[in-house]
Parts: C-alpha cells; structure tokens; sequence
C-alpha cells in the first residue's frame, strides 16, 4: 500500500480575530483579549465574526446574496487557503481538486419559527396547527438555500473548482473525519490534492436554542475552557478553517511553501462512561510518540461539563510543554472545532512556535479525535 507523506500548503483562517494565518500565529504566541460579545444574545455570550471584505474572496455580491452566513464565512476561509497554497489562479490543478467539508445544518427563518412557536401557544389542535403552517409558511426555496452540501457546490462554484466534493455532518466528529479521511486519501494515493475544512455560524438564535436544550451553553460572562468550574459549558464562536493537502514530493514538484507536515489523524468513539473520554484521547495520542521537549498541544475542547476535563487530563498525561484550547481564541465552532485547532497548529509550526504539536478534539456529547504535526 502507498503511504506518502501528506503536508499543508495552504491555510485560510476566519474568526472573531479577524482573518490570515500570521494573525492567528501572533495570537497563540501572545493571546489578546477574547472578544466576546456577551450583550447580544444575552445571557450566552459568543465569539462574533469579525467583519471581512466579502469582496476579496467572493467577488459577485448576486454569490454572496444566495449565501446564508456560514456559507459564506467558508467559501471566504477556502479562498484564503487557496491563495495560501498559490492554487487560486491554477485552473489545471483545481480541475483535479477534491474538496471535503464539514458542515451542519443549514439556518433557519427566525421570523417563520418565531410566529410559529408563538401561535401554537394559543392553537386548540397544535399538532394540526404545526403541520398547517409547516406546509404553507416554509418555502422550499429556502430549503435549497440552506442545504449542507451546498457549502462545498458554493466553494466549487466561486473559486472554479471542478474536482469531486464531499461533505460531512454530525457535529464535532464531522470535522474530525472530514481532516482524517483527506489525510488517508492523500497517503493512499487516491488524490494529489484536497482542499478541507469547515465553517460555523455561531450568531444563530437557533442554534443556541439547540445547545441550551441539551444544557451545554455557558452564562454570563467569559471563562477560560478549563477553568469553567463555576458553569461548565460552550461559549461559541463564528470560525472557519481549510486546509490545502498534498503529498510531500506532490508540493515540491510544484515549488509550494510547505507549512507543516500532517503525521497522522485518528478518530474513535467512546461510550461516554467516566473516565472512558480521557482513555479514547490517551490511547490516540500514545501513537503518536512522545514527540520533542517542545512539544505544542492544541485541543479543540467544547467546555461541556465533565468531557472537557477528562480531555485536559488526556493532554497533562501527553507531556506537553504548553496546552492551548483554541475556544479560548475564537470559541466552539462545533463541525469547524477541529479543522480550526489544526490549522492553529500548522500556523504555529510554520511561524518557528513549535516543530511538534498534538491537536485533540472531544465531541460535546460524542465523538473524539486528534491529530499529530510536525515540521517538515
């Protein structure tokens, strides 16, 4: 079987820090002030986007209108890795690259939900009364608009890519298996060039309403991942991460700055039972050595109740010199967690930070997985 070695040439990267992967270098370096809006969806705080020029990445404001605001967010941070990797302009080579993506569902109407949820209050029927308003109130227009997939067809569309696409769902695993399985498919032989990541919007009523129901969110004001003792849960953040992969010989050939090399990726599934999260992340990170003194850990940690210090004390068991929890920066990005704390990995690398580092990411209610960098 083929196993080449599999590199990163390309990194686009979007939050509430801004955009580019030497500003989020600087950030792991010396970590600013979060920026955290705590106002807005009160009493959740979130990492809001900062503002970018949709302009420089998505050039037809008639694209940028049929987007909701994830989809545009990702096909803004594909963009960025492209033009990292200096693929933008290569139509042969994007005629050849396959593109997976991370995605969740797509956004709702908040006006239809919010008149909906407000009449079933006072309907006599309110199963009839849903499914009545259920067929006359939601457009399948807007369905099309919002599908998963379409985020990967906008990315392919925008940057003129004709290579195959997939896309992923089920939350943080979907980040993990979308990074795992571009790297296996690049080590294998089975594509010389991916394009991966993922995009969340954590501005959406919607999506907080999902993750307070489950009892996941924090309240108030910021807290550090692993120092949420007072309120374990999720601050999320609006992020997008792509990575560009190739074989090492592939990005050579080419003349391409090679940021890092992407040594392994590794994804299980635990049952959730104490202590069994720590155990998952332990053994996928016993297989990735003990690595240099200097090693770099960055997890992709939710800050859920009891998962999150399970992971912590996966990483303090790892021997890294310095632990980073990338929700400290730009927050949960939920399918984009895990693409991002890589990405966050890689930039460290290539600014001299590091030569060895170890991603870890545990789902906030399944799903674990890690990742292992070194320099090239």
């Amino acid at each position: 079987m083929i196993q080449r070695d599999v590199v990163i040439t390309g990194i686009g990267l979007a939050s509430s820090l801004g955009e580019g992967m030497a500003l989020h270098a600087a950030a792991l370096a010396d970590p600013p002030a979060p920026h955290v809006d705590t106002e807005s969806f009160a009493p959740y705080p979130v990492h809001p986007l900062k503002p970018l020029e949709l302009d420089r990445q998505i050039p037809k404001k008639s694209d940028q209108r049929q987007m909701e605001p994830w989809q545009r967010l990702g096909v803004y941070a594909a963009g960025l890795a492209l033009d990292d990797a200096g693929l933008k302009e290569d139509a042969q080579a994007k005629s050849l690259l396959q593109v997976i993506v991370a995605a969740g569902g797509g956004e709702r109407d908040h006006a239809v939900d919010s008149a909906i949820l407000t009449g079933m209050r006072g309907a006599n029927d309110a199963g009839a009364y849903l499914n009545e308003r259920l067929m006359s109130d939601l457009r399948p227009t807007l369905f099309l608009a919002q599908l998963s997939n379409l985020l990967a067809g906008n990315i392919g569309i925008v940057h003129g890519i004709t290579g195959a696409s997939r896309t992923f769902m089920g939350e943080e695993q979907a980040g993990v298996d979308a990074i795992r399985t571009a790297h296996a498919r690049i080590a294998a032989g089975q594509a010389d060039v991916m394009l991966v990541g993922g995009a969340y919007n954590a501005e959406r009523r919607d999506m907080l309403l999902l993750l307070e129901a489950g009892g996941y969110l924090r309240k108030g004001g910021f807290a550090p991942v692993f120092a949420r003792e007072d309120g374990p849960g999720i601050i999320s953040g609006s992020a997008a991460a792509f990575l560009v992969l190739e074989p090492a010989e592939h990005a050579r050939a080419r003349g391409a700055t090679i940021h890092a090399r992407l040594a392994a990726v590794g994804a299980t599934r635990s049952r959730r039972r104490p202590g069994s999260v720590e155990q998952a992340l332990a053994g996928l990170l016993a297989g990735f050595g003990a690595g240099d003194q200097n090693r770099l850990a960055i997890s992709a940690a939710s800050g859920a109740a009891g998962v999150t210090a399970e992971e912590e004390a996966a990483l303090k068991r790892s021997g890294a010199a310095r632990l980073i929890a990338s929700g400290d920066l730009v927050g949960h990005a939920l399918e984009a967690a895990f693409p991002i704390a890589v990405a966050l990995a890689a930039a460290a690398i290539a600014a001299g930070q590091t030569r060895d580092a170890i991603v870890t990411g545990a789902g906030h209610w399944r799903g674990e997985g890690a990742a292992h960098l070194v320099a090239a």
